[in-house]
């Protein structure tokens, strides 16, 4: 049994805080705004959209101190032990504005005022990591921040006029030595409980400990990055008691990299996957920087998006297409499985109630092999798929010799298409056999109609999405993609 205690801690700005009740679904937005009076931070959408509620969440990585942008709206208290939270009272602390705060002023990137400083912490998040950014990434860094009266170019100048400040008087710059030893005495690797029955909070001590908990508690809620469960709470009111938070299990958070391919553990974040990502898989570059805003990036993991289940869910359909790999693990041990026979149905994925997502194997991409992924949706950015087509094709001798076709929005789960892959396996890649494939689609679904696009309109955009494929892989003149050029990797 591993040690054990009965409050959290953290930093919240300059002063250690300790929590010895602290109900699980307790946002930290509402907890600074109605315990902590810090009311800079606000509340626009509650699910994680508009960014008026941006903070900065410091934690120690195995490179050191670092510190995201994250949506206080959705990220719950629970999930804070061990981490330095800055809020944007703590950027003038002094009287002075912060060079991000003075910059917004003098280029008038302010009206009403109420999205600002959600904008300034997203931009001071951009400022200390990469202060010289360019327009790509600074509008990368702000796509889950919205202001609905300013428009966005007065705000992209000041984060230019930013860059020349000198960081020595920077607070976090000047505190680091001094947050990272505090947050290192928190790091005591006992497990954390909170609260008993359906309001219980636990943190595992370690992957093991989360092992025997998820045995013993098989009604837990387990909660890495919230983005998706912190609007079953916001906007559905659901209890999720009791909750397991595992996000600072540093064995959940690995990325472990072969010839072979790339093991990401079930904590890692879409952030932290990137670098990989764009190095193995450039293809899936621009799907990564369309998974939400840079907050929900830094906050969502691959794990819980996989485990979620969510037929729009955007990372299993390339992963499929690529023949990723699940591991399980429950009560007698490790289990694994082909990621596309992991979902069942709506709502139900081959997973026993005592067992986790440990982790994700996705295997190299062949030599010679193709590979796309589109995203289609109402808006560019920060938006949910209607429509998501993830391919992979390998041709030898004149033929098709290997075809993975792998669809979200289209069905109850994220799913192959079977009768399209046959239409193309054996037979030269040319226009007739992607018509052969496009046709074959209606065989392989029967897609449903909501708000975000009707069935007729989702079969159509999935047959032009292989039609696409086609154009993009057979040599075809021409500029076939009309998205924006993508931003360089922060």
């Amino acid at each position: 049994m591993p040690a054990s205690r009965r409050h959290l801690r953290f930093l919240l700005n300059d002063r250690e805080v300790m929590l010895d009740a602290c109900p699980p679904t307790l946002t930290l937005l509402d907890w600074l705004r109605l315990d902590r009076r810090l009311t800079g931070t606000k509340e626009g959408c509650a699910e994680g959209d508009c960014g008026a509620c941006t903070v900065l969440v410091g934690r120690l990585t195995a490179a050191g101190l670092s510190y995201e942008s994250v949506n206080a709206c959705i990220r719950f208290v629970g999930s804070l032990d061990g981490c330095h939270v800055v809020t944007v009272e703590a950027l003038s602390a002094g009287g002075t504005l912060h060079p991000v705060q003075q910059a917004l002023v003098e280029h008038h990137g302010s009206q009403c005022g109420f999205c600002t400083p959600g904008f300034v912490m997203s931009l001071y998040g951009l400022w200390m990591k990469k202060p010289d950014a360019s327009v790509l990434q600074i509008e990368k860094a702000l796509q889950g921040n919205l202001c609905r009266c300013t428009g966005y170019a007065p705000i992209i100048r000041a984060a230019q006029a930013a860059a020349a400040a000198d960081p020595a008087g920077d607070v976090l710059v000047a505190e680091r030595e001094r947050v990272t030893a505090a947050l290192a005495a928190m790091r005591d690797g006992a497990r954390v409980t909170l609260g008993d029955g359906r309001e219980a909070l636990i943190l595992p001590a370690d992957v093991d400990d989360l092992a025997a908990l998820r045995a013993a508690h098989p009604e837990a809620t387990i909660v890495a990055g919230a983005t998706d469960v912190g609007l079953w709470v916001t906007k559905f009111l659901r209890p999720i008691g009791p909750v397991i938070f595992i996000g600072h299990l540093d064995a959940l958070r690995r990325v472990e990299e072969t010839e072979a391919g790339v093991t990401l553990g079930a904590g890692v974040s879409y952030t932290e996957a990137y670098g990989v990502i764009a190095r193995r898989w450039p293809q899936l570059v621009e799907l990564w920087d369309r998974i939400g805003g840079e907050q929900v990036r830094n906050m969502g993991t691959v794990g819980g998006n996989i485990a979620n289940g969510s037929p729009i869910g955007d990372t299993p359909p390339a992963l499929i297409a690529l023949g990723a790999r699940l591991r399980l693990r429950g009560p007698d041990g490790p289990r694994e499985m082909a990621l596309e026979d992991f979902f069942v149905d709506y709502g139900k994925q081959d997973r026993l109630p005592t067992e986790f997502v440990e982790s994700v194997f996705i295997p190299a991409l062949p030599e010679g092999a193709a590979l796309a992924a589109y995203k289609v949706t109402k808006r560019l950015d920060e938006d949910i798929t209607a429509t998501l087509g993830a391919f992979r094709l390998i041709q030898g001798g004149g033929g098709v010799t290997d075809v993975r076709l792998a669809f979200g929005g289209m069905a109850a789960t994220p799913k192959r298409a079977a009768a399209a892959e046959a239409a193309l396996l054996g037979k030269p890649w040319s226009a007739e056999t992607a018509r052969a494939a496009m046709a074959a689609l209606e065989t392989d679904f029967t897609p449903l109609s909501d708000w975000r696009a009707s069935a007729d309109y989702r079969m159509r955009v999935a047959k032009n999405l292989i039609w696409r494929f086609w154009l993009e892989t057979s040599g075809a003149e021409g500029d076939l993609r009309l998205a924006r050029p993508l931003a360089e990797a922060i």
